[in-house]
């Protein structure tokens, strides 16, 4: 089995190698000399199968085969392109799990203007799926069920893959119970992901709101040293989407669920591309994305896989440095680091091998090889350091830091422990003195919404955010659904009006404040006793805020419901949310130096395979 998967993969990397080949060439297949009016092949086929088996000192049958396969696809391909134009019907070629793939190409015909829905019916229909459990992938976007296929950009001969929900053994299994048991679990699994959803949601309005840091779970987004970032907030809640994706789709990836990992990340990467490579987060994500094509053995599915693995190059070069000099500075060392450069070699070296560069992917896997032997380590250290009390992680991790030294590792590990606990307990004084301050605020009448941006422009400082909302009382409309200061909306009455009765704007102030004395009578103050020209009084539409109506407590139990699901959504997003701020560098490794062996053994042997 492992010489037939081995002979398979080498015949890949020829007819990589002879397309590329044919295209320095511009050698066009479907016209003549190589194929004739009846679309047969010709002879010069023959001529060119020995130039080039004499190029590759390859087997000139072998090499002639797949000269006449990629002739058959090209004219197939072009038949394809005649049809659609006259017709309109498109081709689209489908990318099916591997225990259904088979050696030729897989092509639907369909129009363009029919929906998401009726493409994964009919791809359902024709390779034997249950349509409600599969997931369709097209130019790396989920298909949109609700959508036209030209809405999407989807286009003739675009790919489509098709990630099945269920075990791949179901369709073997006729068992009515078995059967029904998997359909649950596909439920199950198509749950998870709208759970998912909805969990992030939850998680991203909360960093925009007011909580309880001890009481109301959160997320937050901090710098390699674990110290908040402040980011504008049309920036943060799509960097917290990003990165909560991403999170959750890494989870999946350490459990291998790559067919529910790939929607997750590629979740990530439609939020995180206005951000682009501003952060390294983004270029473990282009990683990542490949990562999993690959081990969903799609690799081929993914055109811009090159595209992808140099944006994350650059990436690591913005964020590290050239010689990982900034890296250095902040962190003291970069041994953690390397272990995402030799995923990137890895799969540079994969990718340029089927893509038919044999030289550049030797060049690549050897550098990944190099790059295994520095970080391997030696499991009796990490069990010297689980003595101590520390875990696994932070052993491979410590030693990584520290060049595989023990007591150098130990220390390393305490010290962060204690950097790490003093970060967390400032972070958390931050966000209690920041809860005070909006309450503080509120309380004189503000909404949470004026105080928090208020605060914001102040940089958390108490005085100087009363004094922008003092100069600026038209940020006193900037309301939102807190009942605590909706309340204080109301229409001035005559005995507030009568106390401002030496101010000759005070009805006018009053109005602007729906009665609020003392909003009133602060602006007032601060502004030499008149309200600031840019102030447009809108009087129209200030009434109060409505009353609680019967219907409101009728749906108390209603919300009790909806607020258990969202705290289940919640929580399942949490257990997948590492402790360790370096989770996404640690790897035992184990998988990448099986393919490293494997992918260097096709290297060395393609001669010798295919002959």
């Amino acid at each position: 089995k492992e010489w037939r998967g081995a002979l398979l993969t080498t015949q890949k990397y020829l007819q990589a190698k002879l397309t590329q080949f044919l295209r320095e060439d511009r050698i066009q297949l479907w016209k003549p000399p190589y194929t004739d009016e009846n679309k047969e092949v010709g002879l010069a086929l023959k001529d060119l199968a020995k130039k080039y088996s004499d190029k590759l000192d390859c087997c000139e049958n072998e090499v002639e085969k797949i000269i006449e396969e990629i002739r058959c696809k090209a004219i197939e391909r072009g038949t394809g392109n005649e049809n659609y134009k006259t017709t309109g019907i498109a081709t689209i070629e489908i990318f099916l799990p591997p225990r259904l793939r088979k050696d030729r190409k897989n092509l639907l015909e369909t129009r363009l203007h029919i929906s998401g829905r009726e493409l994964r019916s009919k791809i359902a229909e024709t390779f034997g799926f249950q349509e409600n459990y599969i997931k369709i992938v097209i130019n790396k976007k989920q298909l949109q069920l609700g959508k036209t296929l030209e809405e999407q950009g989807v286009t003739h001969n675009v790919k489509a893959m098709v990630l099945e929900l269920k075990q791949s053994e179901e369709d073997v299994r006729k068992n009515f119970q078995v059967e029904e048991e998997e359909q649950n679990e596909a439920e199950l699994k198509e749950k998870r992901i709208q759970r998912t959803k909805r969990g992030l949601e939850i998680l991203a309005e909360r960093a925009e709101m007011v909580v309880d840091p001890e009481t109301t779970p959160y997320l937050d987004i901090a710098n390699q040293t674990g110290r908040s970032i402040r980011i504008p907030p049309s920036e943060r809640k799509a960097l917290m989407l990003a990165m909560g994706y991403h999170e959750k789709g890494r989870a999946f990836l350490k459990r291998k669920e790559y067919g529910i990992a790939l929607p997750c990340l590629l979740d990530a990467d439609k939020y995180f591309w206005e951000l682009l490579d501003t952060v390294d987060n983004y270029a473990v994500l282009q990683l990542d994305i490949v990562w999993c094509y690959f081990r969903l053995e799609q690799l081929e599915c993914l055109d811009d896989a090159e595209k992808k693995l140099n944006l994350a190059q650059k990436c690591f070069k913005n964020c590290y440095g050239e010689n990982h000099q900034r890296l250095v500075h902040i962190k003291g060392n970069c041994g953690k680091e390397k272990v995402l450069f030799l995923r990137l070699y890895l799969l540079q070296g994969i990718r340029n091998y089927h893509s038919g560069n044999g030289e550049e992917a030797r060049e690549y896997l050897n550098k990944a090889r190099q790059l295994f032997k520095e970080l391997y380590i030696d499991p009796s250290k990490v069990h010297n350091l689980l003595q101590l009390g520390f875990t696994a992680q932070e052993a491979r991790l410590g030693l990584r830091a520290c060049d595989g030294n023990v007591d150098h590792a130990a220390a390393h590990i305490t010290n962060r422990r204690e950097e790490l606990a003093q970060i967390r307990k400032e972070e958390k004084e931050k966000k209690r003195r920041r809860l005070e301050n909006i309450n503080s605020l509120k309380g004189m009448g503000y909404s949470t919404h004026a105080a928090k941006q208020a605060l914001h422009q102040a940089s958390g400082n108490l005085d100087e955010a009363l004094k922008i909302l003092l100069s600026n009382p038209q940020m006193w409309w900037l309301n939102d659904s807190d009942p605590d200061t909706n309340n204080h909306r109301e229409s001035p009455s005559q005995e507030n009006i009568d106390q401002f009765s030496g101010f000759s704007p005070c009805a006018a102030a009053l109005r602007v404040f729906r009665g609020n004395v003392q909003l009133a009578a602060q602006t007032l103050a601060h502004n030499g006793g008149s309200l600031p020209p840019d102030v447009h009084l809108s009087l129209e539409g200030c009434s109060s805020t409505p009353s609680t109506s019967p219907s409101d407590s009728a749906g108390a139990s209603s919300a009790s419901t909806d607020e258990d699901m969202e705290t289940e959504a919640v929580n399942e997003i949490l257990e997948d949310i590492p402790e360790h701020e370096e989770d996404y560098l640690d790897s035992t490794l184990e998988d990448e130096e099986i393919i490293i062996a494997e992918y260097l053994s096709y290297v060395e042997n393609i001669k010798s395979a295919t002959k």
